[in-house]
């Protein structure tokens, strides 16, 4: 089809279109395993200052671009970012993670939240991601993000990363009507994020929700399907033919379950076989699924894998990707061997 080679080979992909190779990019691609980077977080050491200040966040986006061309450039951000812009504010403190204090624990605190309006609370998030599409044109599909309701709930309760989660599944089996009235204010929230991403020139939006993969199937079901699929749907109201993916560490368990979010891409963690996801799956789209730790091996290894995880996949809606974010001290030659092997792969 004429002008058809126009649209980015990962966006094609993602609304389930024929391609000749597995379009690639990498979870946490713009980070610290760059000396690029590292190099800039020492000009730059709050991580707030780095993704809210437009040009530095720009610059942290392009990294990867430039030394690797993925298929995908992913908006330099956090999850925790639209969080301030409804009453929760929080910082990100290095080798700590994030800190919220106070945690939201009441109902007090729960109804004092406001609705999020993103160019007021978040202006930074426009001229990074029009920013983007200009440089990238269409070499690349410009990727958005933004953390589920369920994990966002986490981060907030908790006040910090768990290893348990005990503070809000306790709030989750002794108040539950607390947390569904947090879980469905954040999830109203995060489509107005969402859309606004998608507004400012996002042309995929990955919602991450880490920390589901935690909860039994019937908790899942409970407490974090619904409002995914809350978010899902108020997006696609607004913007129907945007593809959605949704990503859970830990995913084994509730594959199925993400397949009924509303989403059009499911991203597998390296736990579940690809061929299996798919069988398990159907139609949906799929991402992943390279174990990180792939990437300390050795070429031919890489090769091995990628070719595998290919195959299993087939030749339609999928994007092959990690598992996971990349690890901190992957070699970066490692790096740029897995996306030059994919980017010279053909169906």
């Amino acid at each position: 089809m004429a002008g058809s080679t126009q649209v980015p080979i990962l966006l094609r992909a993602a609304r389930g279109e024929a391609v000749n190779r597995p379009p690639v990019w990498m979870m946490r691609q713009a980070g610290r395993y760059m000396k690029a980077y590292r190099d800039l977080r020492q000009k730059y050491p709050s991580f707030r200052e780095r993704s809210e200040n437009p040009d530095i966040a720009i610059e942290i986006s392009m990294q990867p671009f430039r030394a690797f061309a993925p298929d995908g450039v992913i908006l330099f951000s956090d999850i925790l970012t639209p969080l301030p812009g409804i009453g929760i504010d929080f910082d990100i403190v290095e080798s700590k993670g994030p800190i919220i204090d106070p945690p939201i624990r009441s109902l007090e605190q729960v109804e004092k939240l406001r609705p999020l309006v993103p160019d007021e609370s978040t202006p930074f998030i426009r001229p990074i991601l029009e920013t983007l599409s200009k440089e990238v044109s269409d070499r690349a599909t410009v990727l958005g993000f933004v953390g589920a309701p369920w994990t966002l709930a986490a981060y907030a309760i908790e006040g910090k990363s768990s290893k348990d989660y005990a503070t809000i599944k306790g709030m989750a089996f002794s108040n539950p009507d607390l947390l569904h009235q947090f879980l469905g204010k954040i999830a109203d929230a995060i489509a107005v994020y969402a859309r606004h991403q998608i507004d400012c020139g996002a042309q995929v939006v990955q919602l991450f929700d880490s920390w589901a993969g935690q909860l039994t199937p019937q908790d899942y079901e409970t407490f974090a399907l619904p409002y995914q699929q809350k978010v899902v749907q108020q997006v696609k109201e607004t913007h129907p033919d945007t593809p959605l993916i949704l990503y859970i560490s830990g995913s084994a368990g509730v594959l199925e379950r993400m397949g009924k979010s509303g989403v059009d891409i499911v991203s597998v963690d390296w736990t579940v076989d690809m061929a299996e996801a798919r069988q398990r799956l159907g139609n949906l789209g799929v991402q992943g699924n390279i174990d990180p730790g792939v990437l300390f091996g050795s070429q031919d290894f890489i090769r091995d894998r990628i070719f595998d995880t290919v195959r299993k996949a087939g030749n339609r809606g999928h994007i092959l990707n990690l598992g996971h974010g990349i690890l901190p001290k992957t070699p970066e030659e490692n790096a740029a061997f897995f996306f030059e092997t994919a980017k010279g792969m053909r169906y």
